[in-house]
């Protein structure tokens, strides 16, 4: 079984997560974000994902910590869970509409960080959350999961819906690249390594 837990506890943070990619989307998130929180529910129903998590911050300050550093322990949980990546299909694709939005996330489990986010999301805030976080949380996992991914809100008009397409692409795109496929022999690279 492909799963990893990953700790994290800092002067701002005290997080503990489990993430299992052969699941089938089963869990309990408890972060004191609660938008977080729904996000992530969201990320590992659609991507067959077990999720744990239990996160807590400084959140008096304001939601930027424990949402950059949930990040990054999905990122590194993610990566570590895959291990040496021998039968990956590595690439995913997915479009994901929430009513009037449409998203599309595209990854390459390359061992290359990078992140491009793509549309603009017409509030600042959705509840006491702020919507910049979104983009600070999918650079940290991007980073730490060491993956291209790229994020495209084709449209919309609800803020929310927005970033819930995202998270369901999110979790649909990265189920797909990182399946296995019993026609890869190795990795599935010329290079003979991700």
């Amino acid at each position: 079984m492909r799963t990893k837990t990953i700790e994290r506890t800092t002067g701002e943070t005290d997080i503990q997560l489990t993430f299992t990619a052969d699941g089938n989307g089963s869990g309990t998130v408890a972060t004191d974000v609660p938008f977080l929180s729904h996000m992530l529910d969201l990320f590992r129903k659609h991507g067959h994902f077990d999720l744990d998590v239990t996160a807590r911050g400084d959140t008096e300050v304001d939601d930027h910590h424990t949402t950059e550093d949930v990040g990054i322990c999905l990122g590194q949980a993610f990566k570590e869970s895959l291990g040496d990546k021998k039968g990956i299909r590595r690439y995913g694709n997915a479009f994901v509409p929430m009513d009037e939005a449409l998203a599309q996330v595209v990854v390459d489990l390359s061992n290359r960080p990078h992140l491009e986010l793509r549309g603009e999301l017409p509030a600042e805030k959705v509840g006491t959350f702020d919507t910049e976080l979104v983009h600070e949380f999918l650079w940290k996992f991007a980073l730490e999961a060491r993956i291209n991914l790229h994020v495209i809100v084709h449209y919309g008009t609800n803020t929310h819906h927005m970033i819930e397409a995202v998270f369901k692409a999110l979790g649909r795109a990265l189920d797909e690249a990182s399946s296995i496929d019993e026609r890869v022999q190795g990795v599935p690279s010329t290079k003979g390594m991700l």
